[in-house]
């Protein structure tokens, strides 16, 4: 019958999860991107963002809020609040280990000097050199023995503040999870608060269709740079919005202008447009670049 291997004690087992969990947060799940303003989603054309989050940011930037808005600056606050520092058991273990050997190593030296003594003391040989070894070695094995104490005492407070850190760690991920829900839920609510908008819009700019819009961001089935352009339309943007591309050429064609398409004070053509044979990156407006609207809520 093969043997198994020891069973581990308990607070070995409780240092592994510590450490498994990973104090440097490398077992943690990806860190929540903080919220984009709506200049970072809008402001360039064509853009990697999805039809709903595009309409969130631009339902943003006209100062509307989701009903999970003041959730979710309570989630933001409780894991900003959160502090994790990481715990050595490693180095606390080893001194534990190393204080244990030295205890055992002097009590050989002191059982073997105490030895000596007796032997000596039998034959009526003078004892007072080993006497005195021994009670040196005593000594010894006395503030070995407390710094033992002290070692085990640091192990123990050591595994409190890993488990501490551990229960931290695992509250930041649940809290995460559920910032990340609640932004999801909260982008729905302000694309399908603008979806109305965002349909009428269709109808004004180049290659538009609302009969494209469906009911809802999840069925629109139109181009994704007409439904971007729409939905920079419908947007309250000071910060400028640049047009590359198809993007570019299509409002270019258009009879009608830039700023007056899109609504948007500052419009710049550049990219491929421009390398195309544009007279390089051109503004609609000479207003400056403003102050984005409201954060993501």
């Amino acid at each position: 019958m093969t043997g198994a291997g020891p069973t581990p004690s308990e607070p070995d087992r409780e240092d592994r999860e510590n450490e498994s969990a990973g104090s440097d947060g490398k077992n943690e799940s990806a860190t929540v991107e903080a919220r984009p303003k709506p200049s970072a989603v809008l402001g360039r054309v064509p853009t990697d963002a999805g039809l709903r989050r595009q309409l969130a940011a631009a339902a943003r930037s006209r100062g509307r809020t989701a009903a999970t808005a003041d959730e979710i600056d309570e989630i933001e606050a409780e894991l900003a609040a959160i502090e994790v520092e990481p715990v050595d058991l490693t180095a606390a273990r080893r001194r534990v280990a190393e204080t244990t050997g030295e205890i055992e190593r002097l009590k050989e030296r002191v059982a073997a000097l105490r030895g000596d003594a007796r032997a000596r003391r039998a034959v009526d040989a003078d004892a007072d050199e080993a006497l005195n070894d021994l009670e040196a070695a005593a000594a010894e094995l006395s503030a070995a023995q407390t710094e033992a104490i002290a070692a085990e005492q640091a192990l123990e407070r050591a595994r409190a503040e890993a488990t501490r850190a551990r229960d931290e760690r695992r509250r930041r991920l649940r809290l995460r999870d559920r910032l990340r829900n609640r932004r999801r839920e909260a982008r729905r609510e302000l694309a399908e608060s603008m979806y109305p908008e965002f349909r009428r819009a269709l109808a004004v700019v180049p290659a538009g269709d609302p009969s494209a819009a469906g009911e809802g961001p999840d069925a629109y089935d139109g181009d994704p740079i007409t439904a971007s352009l729409a939905a920079v339309r419908i947007a309250a943007l000071d910060a400028p919005v640049e047009l590359r591309g198809d993007a570019a050429r299509a409002v270019a064609a258009s009879e009608r202008s830039a700023r007056s398409l899109l609504r948007t004070r500052d419009v710049r053509m550049g990219g491929t447009f421009a390398a195309s044979g544009a007279s390089g990156t051109s503004n609609a407006s000479g207003s400056a670049c403003g102050s984005d609207g409201a954060d993501e809520r």
